[in-house]
């Protein structure tokens, strides 16, 4: 049996509440607006092929998301603690399989999405200030310095940084808007919403584009034992969240669809862009390159944040990996795991340089691997709500339909991104990933009791 997570160390460091639920707020916020939103409501409208069903696709990936927020909200309330759905994992099932969750988002799933955001960030960068052959390299390790050198002087700093970078992004979007509805709607088109049904494929296929734009609420779970005003704080600042992002990501799309009609929003490469300069002309283009930018550098600053506390409830967890669990009280950082994540990271910057379809490949197929433990997360309500007392954290409303409902999304995310992986020829590096993780957990495992 697995020892219970006071036993295995993860009780024996708890982090002080330095954030402000507002600071919290901008956090989830940024970690969910990336750049997806400037380039999935094109695939989204080429997919539905009608404008009614587009955004019933939008706002069925917003009741999914604010499902799986209330799970979350349910599971903070009552098991907060700096190791999120890591935690969760930890307690439901064991620290073994909890493991293999952090070992993914360690190697892959959190310090992938860093180095791929940097990327996006150092492409624009370099369109402004370029910096020789590997401008996009050279920014994009900049800025992992930076933003790891930022998140060591503090959370409150970090915390700062990412609120002002997070008015920004919800800035450039509000232009985005203003832009969309500012412009008169082609005199070709006047769209009937509903006018036709896509196949259950492809109305799939949107609601997969829009739940992916749609993620990252689920690392609200990272933050829940800093928030001030104790866990059950968690619930209004997650709902507060997704309110927000469901609001922002409607608007765009709505805004989105006057400016430029279905076809023309479906056949754009780069759709705000086009109602930008359609609306403010060159300068309204360049803005939008800006606010591209820095919803980057606002996602890269969020994971950050959140992905060392993943690795902090990882090593806590297990006592030969006890020197990365270190906490700076004073500055509410885990410094050895947050500098670990920044050196993979910067590892698989080079390694993107090297070899960069190959390294967006490796983060775009271990989706299969994030939904899957997801699943499992979704199901661990069920589990662990028997064990609760009936008065203990908060309690979900609609059970048991508003957790089935996550899981059911969960399992088909996880199920469709393994047959795009199979349709790629690219299972192999979903396999590849979790294959190095049990070596990893056997290797642990054997040093764990040769050490007693």
């Amino acid at each position: 049996m697995s020892p219970s997570p006071a036993e295995s160390g993860l009780e024996q460091i708890r982090p002080k509440q330095h954030l402000s639920p507002a600071t919290a707020v901008a956090i989830i916020v940024g970690i969910v607006i990336g750049a997806g939103i400037f380039k999935t409501p094109s695939m989204v409208a080429g997919v539905s092929g009608d404008a009614g069903w587009m955004m019933l696709a939008w706002l069925a990936g917003a009741v999914i998301s604010i499902a799986g927020a209330l799970c979350y909200a349910e599971l903070s309330s009552r098991y907060a603690h700096a190791g999120g759905d890591y935690h969760f994992l930890e307690v439901a099932y064991g620290k073994h399989l909890s493991f293999l969750y952090a070992w993914a988002k360690a190697m892959v799933i959190n310090t992938g999405s860093i180095a791929l955001l940097a990327f996006v960030f150092g492409d624009y960068m370099s369109q402004a200030i370029p910096l020789g052959v590997h401008s996009s390299a050279i920014w994009a390790v900049g800025i992992v310095i930076f933003l790891t050198a930022v998140n060591l002087i503090g959370i409150q700093t970090s915390g700062k940084l990412q609120s002002a970078l997070t008015i920004v992004e919800v800035i450039g979007l509000l232009a985005v808007v203003i832009a969309g509805f500012s412009i008169q709607s082609p005199a070709s088109e006047t769209p009937t919403w509903f006018s036709g049904t896509p196949p259950i494929g492809l109305a799939g296929l949107a609601l997969v584009f829009v739940l992916l734009t749609f993620g990252g609420w689920n690392e609200s779970a990272f933050i829940s034992a800093e928030v001030k005003g104790g866990p059950r704080s968690m619930v209004p600042v997650i709902m507060i969240s997704l309110g927000l992002i469901t609001l922002i990501y409607m608007l765009v799309n709505l805004a989105l669809l006057n400016g430029l009609g279905l076809t023309g929003l479906a056949k754009s490469k780069a759709a705000a862009a086009d109602v930008m300069g359609m609306a403010f002309g060159t300068i309204g283009q360049q803005a939008l390159s800006l606010f591209v930018a820095m919803a980057a550098l606002t996602s890269i600053n969020a994971t950050m944040i959140v992905g060392a506390r993943s690795n902090f409830a990882m090593a806590s967890s297990w006592r030969t990996l006890r020197p990365i669990a270190s906490w700076n009280q004073q500055a509410g950082t885990p410094v050895a795991a947050l500098l670990l994540q920044s050196l993979i990271a910067l590892a698989l910057v080079v390694f993107g340089l090297l070899q960069h379809d190959g390294f967006e490949a490796m983060v775009e197929f271990t989706a299969p691997v994030f939904w899957s433990f997801l699943f499992l997360v979704g199901l661990s309500v069920f589990k662990l709500r028997r064990q609760a007392k009936q008065t203990e954290g908060y309690r979900l409303p609609l059970y048991p339909l508003t957790p089935l409902l996550f899981c059911a999304s969960c399992a088909y995310l996880s199920y469709s991104s393994m047959t795009y992986a199979a349709s790629k020829n690219a299972v192999h590096i979903s396999f590849a990933v979790m294959g190095l993780g049990l070596v990893a957990l056997a290797l642990l495992h054997f040093k764990e009791r040769s050490s007693r």
